[in-house]
Parts: C-alpha cells; sequence; structure tokens
C-alpha cells in the first residue's frame, strides 16, 4: 500500500474530529453562558425574621441584584400550602427578576396542617407588611410592591392582590399598620374558587374541601354547614374589586389539579369590573413544565411595565 495514500484517506476523519471538538467547545460555552444566566451576582440574606406563628419564626430570604431597580416582588414559595425552610429556596428559578434588578423577598411560612390556609394567608399579609416597613433598610419603594409565585404560592398571591389594604391603625406593632396591598401580580397555574373545583383530581363531588389537603382547612372543614363560609374566605375570586391590581397569569390547558378555567374565571371577573388580568394559556401544559423558568422573564417584563408606570 503506498503510505502516501494515508493523509488522503485520514482527511475525513480529521474534520470529523475537528467538528466535534468545536462543537464540544460551542456546548461549553453555551453550558456556561446558562450557567451564568441562572447565577447572578446577589446578596443574600437569609432567614429574615417577619413575624410569629405561636412558637415559631416566620422567615423570608432576602435576595438583593449586583444593580437594584428601586422595587421589591415579594416571591411566595409554597406548593400544597407548603413551605421550605430558611436559605433553603435557590435562587437560580428568580434569575430574571433579579437580572432586572428586582429585589426578590422569598417569603416562606409555617406548613400546612401545623398552620391553616387561613393562618397562612394571614402570614402572607404580615410579610408584605414587613417589608413596606422597611423598604428604606432595603432601597425599594415601599408604593411599588410585587407578588409571585406558583400553585398554592400563586394562590396566596392573589389572596393578598384580593384583599391587601391597610392594617389597623391602632395596631401594637407597628408593622400590622402598614398596608399589605401590592401594586401587580404575576403568579402560575393558581386556584381561585376552592367552592367550586369542578375538573380538578381535588374536587370531592360534593362541594368540599379539596380532598387531599382537608386537613390544611382545619376542622371545621369537614362541617359542610361551615365550609361554604371556609372556602370563600380564602378564595380570591371572592374578593375582586375595582381595585385589583394588573395580574398575569400563566396557566396550563391541561392542569388536572387546578384547572384553566380557575383563571379564566377570574380574568372574567376581573373584566367585569375593568380590571386587567391577562391569562397565557401554555399548551398542554399540566402543573408545571419544564420551560417555566424561562417564562419568568415575561413575569419581569410585566413588573417592569406595571410598576414603572404607576
Amino acid at each position: 500500500m503506498d503510505r502516501t495514500e494515508l493523509p488522503a484517506r485520514s482527511r475525513p476523519w480529521r474534520r470529523l474530529l475537528l467538528a466535534a471538538a468545536v462543537t464540544a467547545v460551542a456546548a461549553a460555552g453555551c453550558g456556561g453562558a446558562v450557567w451564568i444566566y441562572f447565577h447572578p451576582p446577589l446578596t443574600r440574606l437569609d432567614g429574615v425574621v417577619y413575624g410569629q406563628r405561636g412558637d415559631r419564626s416566620l422567615t423570608m430570604d432576602v435576595l438583593r441584584p449586583a444593580r437594584p431597580n428601586g422595587f421589591g416582588v415579594a416571591f411566595l414559595a409554597s406548593g400544597g400550602w407548603k413551605s421550605p425552610a430558611a436559605g433553603a429556596a435557590p435562587a437560580w428559578p428568580l434569575a430574571p427578576l433579579l437580572r432586572r434588578g428586582y429585589t426578590v423577598f422569598v417569603v416562606c411560612h409555617v406548613s400546612q396542617p401545623e398552620a391553616t390556609v387561613m393562618e397562612i394567608i394571614a402570614d402572607a399579609h404580615r410579610s408584605v407588611r414587613f417589608i413596606r416597613r422597611h423598604a428604606t433598610e432595603y432601597g425599594i419603594d415601599s408604593q411599588r410592591l410585587g407578588v409571585a409565585g406558583g400553585s398554592a404560592g400563586g394562590h396566596l398571591s392573589l389572596m393578598l392582590a384580593a384583599c391587601g389594604g391597610p392594617g389597623p391603625a391602632d395596631a401594637v406593632d407597628p408593622v400590622d399598620r402598614e398596608s399589605s396591598a401590592v401594586q401587580a401580580a404575576a403568579v402560575f397555574y393558581p386556584v381561585t374558587d376552592l367552592l367550586d373545583l369542578t375538573g380538578s383530581t381535588e374536587d370531592p363531588g360534593d362541594g368540599g374541601p379539596p380532598k387531599s389537603f382537608v386537613a390544611a382547612f382545619g376542622p371545621d372543614a369537614v362541617d359542610p354547614d361551615k365550609w361554604p363560609a371556609i372556602g370563600r374566605q380564602c378564595s380570591p375570586l371572592s374578593f375582586v374589586t375595582a381595585d385589583f391590581p394588573p395580574t398575569l397569569i400563566y396557566h396550563g390547558d391541561a392542569d388536572p389539579l387546578a384547572p384553566l378555567r380557575q383563571s379564566l374565571r377570574l380574568q372574567r371577573r376581573a373584566a367585569d369590573l375593568g380590571r386587567e388580568v391577562e391569562v397565557v394559556v401554555h399548551r398542554g401544559g399540566k402543573h408545571g413544565w419544564w420551560t417555566m423558568f424561562w417564562d419568568v422573564r415575561r413575569f419581569a417584563d410585566w413588573f417592569d411595565r406595571r410598576l414603572r408606570a404607576l
């Protein structure tokens, strides 16, 4: 065999190896860029105590971006009305907000059934009052606060949007005198009406509380005469008024737990009162989807437009 033929025969392999090397370098570069994007520079202060629930401290993690824009967003960290411990919630899903300059307050609560949903809602109000009271310390505008969350966190966010308001003027604790109102909301797949769970896997079929969460609403939830008042008290749909803040909802049309109709009904109620609720339907989306972290960029866009316009 003529050895002069070997280099020519090896050229295709060289080209393949070169292409593979270039691809590997490009992939590493892209992976590095993605990692950098989701790990923005920030100052993190975990476990800030904003109140008490019995003998338990209520805490939030304060995430301050390197270049704050002067606005704050309370992120209600809750799934199934259960919340992580202080410092346990990762910052990377909130990277789009942090990169846009928002100071993010990751609000945690005592998980059900140790705390009832009604108590958790009350503690969510307390968290916003605390943020507003200490706004100057955190370098944010106390009159331009956003709220965000997903699932139970979305439900709690909408309860704040619907019911937030001034605290008692004669409250002993000055934090409790502050307003718990928020000026904009952006949430994922919330439940909005606990009295009508049609289409949900949690629908008991008799108008009662969600099947897997009966204990979360306290012992009276099993009483058919008392549940309607409890369910209404915990349903954002029941409290939509002409003061409802601009709200963005991302919801999957294949969600088995919180059907899309939950958000669409809230949207219609708000529209009847001239209020803005935008529902973005994620086709085929169930109770969560893997590109949700990318949708948080749209949350940042929403807060940019709604909070800056005030």
